[in-house]
């Protein structure tokens, strides 16, 4: 089933009889919010992400769909992982079990990960490591 698209006037007109309608309570707009970015990541909460999800740069470098070089190059701080590869490691670090489902791996809990606010809605993937007693 074809449709025939309407013509610029037409879709103009219709845009400023909505709009009239609105202003006069007529009528409620759809609104879309917007998601904030991917949380920033360095090179050495990489590594830290991935040695607490005990896995090695092979092993998530496929669960991120990416070469283990690319994962070597982001550990190594030669180049920055992708926002579409940002988005998918603050997936894993909210919900890892579900990430590592989805690709076929055991499920894993990831303890003391977290996304941090830092305002202005920009945000940051932080490791928190137990410090080891001097008895240990």
């Amino acid at each position: 089933m074809t449709t025939t698209r309407k013509s610029l006037f037409e879709r103009l007109q219709l845009g400023v009889q909505e709009g009239i309608a609105f202003s006069k309570g007529e009528l409620n707009l759809r609104t879309v919010e917007i998601p904030d970015d991917p949380p920033e990541i360095d090179s050495s909460t990489l590594v830290a992400l991935r040695e607490t999800a005990a896995m090695s740069q092979a092993v998530f470098a496929k669960m991120l769909n990416v070469s283990t070089k690319t994962v070597q190059s982001w550990e190594q701080g030669s180049r920055r992982p992708s926002d579409a590869s940002k988005r998918l490691i603050q997936i894993f670090t909210e919900h890892p079990d579900v990430v590592c489902q989805t690709v076929g791996l055991p499920a894993i809990k990831l303890e003391g990960v977290t996304v941090r606010d830092l305002g202005q809605g920009r945000r940051k993937i932080v490791i928190q490591k137990k410090l080891k007693s001097r008895a240990e």
